[in-house]
C-alpha cells in the first residue's frame, strides 16, 4: 500500500519547483533547504514519480533526523524494495509496524512488509504478514485487497502448508464395544466346553470416554510447474492424543490416555494437471509412511492413488478416484487394500451444494479374519444461507463391511455403520484469517459379534483458514 498525503495544488507546484532546483547542482550558498514536512512530500512525490533513488535519499535524511519518523520509514521501505535492497526494505517496514498506533497504520505496515518479503522470494512469511493485514484492515475494501494479495502470493509460492487443530470431547476414544458381553472364540469354546461361551467385557474392551486433541499438517513443495501440470513433494502428519474421563478411569483403572495416542507420518510425490479441454483435472499420488499407536510402531505402508475430475456444462462436477495400499504390519497384520470412490457435486435449491459419494473396497491379508469387502455411501449438504450466522453443513454416511471369516462366529463377521454430523463454520468470527468451527457427530456400528458393536458421540471444536 502506498503512503498517501493530501497535497494542495499550490503546495504541489511549489514542491515541483523545489525538486527541479534540487535536480540541478548548486553552489553551497545557493542550496535549497527543506523543512521535514517538505522533505516528506518531496520523498513521496519522488516515489510516486518512479525516482526510487531520490526517495531513498530523502527518507534517509529524515531518518537521520528522527529514526521514529514512521512516514519516512514507509517511504524508505518502498523505495528500498523498488531498488532491490530487500533487507533494508524489511527492516524499515518492521520498524514502521512497531511504531504503528492504530489499525490503519498496522495495515499499511503489514502490506509493506509482505511486499518486501514476497519480492525477496520469502513468500510463506509474506503470507503471514498478509494475514496480519487482513486482521487490521480498517475497512472491507482494504480487507479484500489483502486477501487478494494473499491469494496472489500463495499461487506463486512453491511451499504450501495447511494446518488443522481440534479438541473433541468424545464418548468412545478407543473404539471399544458398547456391549457388556460377547462370545468367546467359537472353535476354542467348542473344543473346551462343547458350546459357545459368553463372557463379560471389561477394561479397554469397553468404550472409554475422554477428550481427543488432534493436530494435522500437510505441506508440499512444488518443484516443477507448467501451465497445465504441477509436480509436488508432499509431507503429511496427523497427531492425536487423548485424556481419559473419570468414568473411563473407573472402567479401566490401569489405562492411560497415551495408550491410545496415534500418529502417522507420510512422505510422497504428487502430480496434478489439467486435461479434457481444461474441464478435467487429474491427480496421481505415490507415498509411503509409518504409523504409531500408543507410542510404539504400529505399521508401515505404501500407497498409490489416481483421480480424475470433470466439470459438466451445468457446472456440476464428477470425480473418480482409485487407490491401493499395502500395509506392512508391525503390531498389526499385513494387508492389501483396493478402494474406488465416485463422487458427484451439484447445486440444488437456493444455491445449496450437495456432494454425494459411493465407495467400494476390498482388503486381502495373510490373516483371513482381516479380509473384508466394503460398500459405503455418503452425502453432504452445504446451505448457501448462514444459520445462526455460520455456514451450515450436514452429512450422512452408511457403510457395510463383510468378513467371510471370524474366530468369534462360524458365520463370519458383518458390520453396518451409520454416521451423522452437523458442522458450523463461523465465518463472521475471524482471527488472522482463521474461522472457528464446531461439529457434532454421532455414529453407531452394529455387528453380529457384540465385541464390535460401538456407539460414538463427539463434539469437535476446531479452526480452519478463511481463504
Amino acid at each position: 500500500m502506498s503512503v498517501t498525503r493530501a497535497i494542495t495544488l499550490s503546495r504541489a507546484l511549489a514542491l515541483c519547483a523545489t525538486l527541479a532546483a534540487l535536480a540541478t547542482p548548486l553552489p553551497a550558498e545557493e542550496r535549497v533547504h527543506l523543512a521535514p514536512e517538505q522533505m516528506r512530500l518531496a520523498a513521496l512525490m519522488a516515489l510516486r514519480g518512479g525516482d526510487a533513488p531520490r526517495a531513498l535519499r530523502f527518507s534517509d535524511a529524515l531518518l537521520v533526523r528522527d529514526p521514529s519518523d514512521r512516514t519516512a520509514l514507509m517511504i524508505h521501505s518502498r523505495a528500498a524494495r523498488d531498488l532491490g535492497q530487500f533487507d533494508i526494505a524489511k527492516t524499515s517496514a518492521r520498524s514502521a509496524w512497531r511504531l504503528a498506533e492504530d489499525d490503519s497504520q498496522k495495515y499499511s505496515s503489514s502490506l509493506l512488509m509482505a511486499q518486501a518479503l514476497a519480492s525477496d522470494g520469502q513468500r510463506t512469511r509474506a503470507q503471514w504478514w498478509l494475514r496480519r493485514a487482513v486482521e487490521h484492515a480498517p475497512n472491507e475494501a482494504a480487507e479484500r485487497k489483502a486477501i487478494s494479495d494473499f491469494r496472489y502470493v500463495r499461487a506463486r509460492n512453491p511451499w504450501a502448508t495447511q494446518l488443522s487443530f481440534s479438541v473433541t470431547p468424545e464418548s468412545n476414544i478407543n473404539n471399544g464395544s458398547s456391549a457388556r458381553s460377547s462370545f468367546l472364540n467359537y472353535k476354542l469354546s467348542e473344543l473346551l466346553f462343547g458350546q459357545p461361551v459368553e463372557y463379560a467385557l471389561g477394561g479397554t474392551a469397553l468404550a472409554l470416554s475422554g477428550v481427543e486433541t488432534a493436530l494435522g499438517m500437510t505441506t508440499r513443495y512444488r518443484f516443477g510447474e507448467t501451465e497445465t501440470r504441477a509436480h509436488d513433494v508432499i509431507f503429511t502428519t496427523d497427531l492425536r492424543s487423548y485424556t481419559l474421563s473419570s468414568k473411563a478411569k473407573s472402567l479401566a483403572p490401569t489405562a492411560k490416555g497415551r495408550d491410545f495416542s496415534f500418529a502417522t507420518y507420510t512422505l510422497g510425490y504428487g502430480q496434478r494437471g489439467l486435461n479434457l479441454d481444461r474441464r478435467g483435472e487429474y491427480r496421481v499420488v505415490a507415498d509411503a509412511g509409518q504409523s504409531f499407536y500408543g507410542g510404539a510402531e504400529y505399521a508401515r505402508f505404501a500407497r498409490l492413488s489416481a483421480g480424475q475430475s470433470y466439470r459438466l456444462n451445468s457446472g456440476d462436477r464428477v470425480n473418480l478416484r482409485l487407490a491401493g495400499e499395502r500395509q506392512f504390519g508391525i503390531a498389526t497384520v499385513d494387508s492389501d487394500t483396493l478402494r474406488a470412490d465416485l463422487s458427484y457435486t451439484t447445486h440444488i435449491f437456493n444455491g445449496a451444494t450437495l456432494w454425494t459419494s459411493a465407495t467400494l473396497a476390498v482388503a486381502q491379508s495373510p490373516d483371513a479374519a482381516s479380509e473384508y469387502r466394503e460398500i459405503g455411501l455418503r452425502a453432504e449438504l452445504t446451505l448457501a444461507e448462514p444459520v445462526v450466522g455460520a455456514t451450515f453443513q450436514m452429512g450422512l454416511w452408511a457403510r457395510n463391511r463383510d468378513y467371510d471369516i471370524s474366530p468369534h462366529s462360524p458365520a463370519g463377521r458383518q458390520e453396518d455403520r451409520v454416521q451423522a454430523d452437523l458442522t458450523l463454520i463461523f465465518d463472521k468470527v475471524d482471527y488472522y484469517g482463521f474461522n472457528p468451527t464446531m461439529q457434532l457427530s454421532a455414529s453407531r456400528t452394529d455387528s453380529n459379534i457384540a465385541l464390535y458393536d460401538a456407539n460414538r458421540v463427539g463434539l469437535n471444536f476446531g479452526i480452519r483458514s478463511a481463504f
